[in-house]
């Protein structure tokens, strides 16, 4: 997909969105589920000290720690990452709402989700896809419209941060869930970054009461 020049430009102004994106401290834990070859377009993994890749075919940057692994079963401790990238994973993962259910269970309350998807509307992502007899059964199985991204995100109780979409030239991000426009059937990508919501943990027990005493004044 990327090997076109519509494509070459997507994965330019990708870079760019991750890069402005990726705000946690270089000190903190960071994770990318998929392997792209490309990521010291907008990671420094001489600085980012603690940036994982996780690929099935131990694919992405040789700068930063590649493990070899599934998605759907993440060799990381619960509440252990700050930060988690998905690009165009879950389009081309058999299961994808696992992958999301072990994201959940691994990033840290407070932490941060950026997912990359292509836009099953687009005419000129179908096109590409359907060239290549490899990648045509993702296309029909597997793209993923922003209100599912959305609906999923909602059940695991994270709350969304912005969208992006990725024009023909540009990419604009937009504050707060998904607004369907024009340039949503027209975009090549789209793009959500969305945080884990904190649980407020009520402790369980009797619930007492407590008389409130009142002071009497009396008259002499």
């Amino acid at each position: 997909m990327y090997q076109s020049p519509r494509g070459k430009l997507l994965q330019t102004m990708e870079s760019q969105y991750l890069k402005r994106s990726i705000t946690v401290s270089c000190k903190q834990n960071q994770l990318q589920i998929g392997g792209l070859d490309w990521e010291c377009g907008f990671i420094d993994c001489s600085l980012y000290q603690n940036y994982y890749i996780l690929d099935v075919d131990a694919h992405g940057d040789k700068k930063a720690h590649i493990i070899t692994g599934n998605s759907h079963s993440l060799p990381f401790q619960s509440d252990s990452v700050d930060l988690i990238i998905l690009p165009h994973l879950l389009e081309f993962d058999k299961h994808r709402f696992q992958t999301l259910r072990e994201v959940e269970r691994v990033l840290k309350a407070g932490g941060e989700l950026i997912i990359l998807s292509f836009n099953p509307f687009s005419f000129s992502v179908r096109y590409q896809f359907l060239l290549e007899s490899k990648l045509s059964g993702a296309f029909q199985n597997h793209f993923i419209s922003r209100l599912r991204v959305h609906d999923w995100l909602k059940l695991m109780n994270f709350g969304i941060i912005h969208t992006v979409e990725f024009n023909i030239d540009t990419f604009t991000i937009r504050p707060g869930a998904f607004k369907l426009c024009r340039s949503s059937f027209f975009s090549m990508a789209y793009g959500v970054k969305a945080v884990k919501k904190r649980y407020t943990l009520i402790p369980v027990g009797m619930n007492t009461q407590t008389r409130s005493q009142l002071v009497t004044s009396s008259k002499s």
